[in-house]
């Protein structure tokens, strides 16, 4: 029977997206989640039998946090430019590790079908969780529109994390944004 402390088996995702950040997915194995998330030998395969269990849990992990913040965001009234500023300015700098690790997986998932499995419920759920929080703020964007604007905001997104950190400043993600929202022509 599995191991069943969501205490520990957090704290082993956690250690497995900062890992996936710092190292990559070659990076990644189960002796080094356990060091980094300063657990007995043997905890790590206790919970995750194999590499491809240990990986496909951080990308659920990372859904689950990414859907968390991007709750608390909507709480907060704004324009679609002032959202998009905000939460791109967030995950690439405070959350930069977390979707320095997303994009890790994501790569891995062309060669990975259980992970790309995992990662296809993310963004089917993102595109539904997108649409709901635009219905909240009324920003009344067609919803044949929101995987338009989720692929732009990605793009922007690794644009931005993969950047070096001190290339990223508000001014910076706001022209994204804006872009984003308005195309090359925005409203004067």
């Amino acid at each position: 029977m599995p191991p069943t402390n969501p205490a520990r088996r957090r704290a082993l995702t956690d250690a497995a997206i900062e890992l996936l950040a710092s190292s990559g997915v070659h990076g990644l194995t189960h002796r080094a989640v356990e060091k980094a998330a300063d657990v007995p030998p043997g905890t790590a395969s206790n919970y995750f039998r194999s590499r491809e269990a240990l990986l496909v849990a951080a990308a659920e992990r990372i859904a689950e946090l990414h859907h968390a913040d991007t709750a608390q965001a909507v709480k907060q009234p704004a324009t679609l430019v002032d959202l998009l500023t905000e939460s791109l300015f967030t995950a690439a700098t405070t959350l930069r590790t977390r979707y320095l690790a997303i994009f890790e997986l994501q790569l891995e998932a062309a060669r990975r079908p259980v992970i790309a499995s995992a990662l296809a419920g993310l963004q089917d759920t993102a595109s539904l969780v997108t649409a709901g929080h635009h219905d909240e703020l009324g920003l009344g964007i067609p919803r044949g529109r929101i995987p338009a604007v989720i692929a732009l905001y990605g793009g922007a997104l690794f644009t931005l994390v993969s950047a070096p950190p001190e290339h990223v400043t508000r001014d910076v993600v706001r022209n994204m944004a804006e872009v984003i929202v308005y195309g090359c022509n925005p409203p004067t």
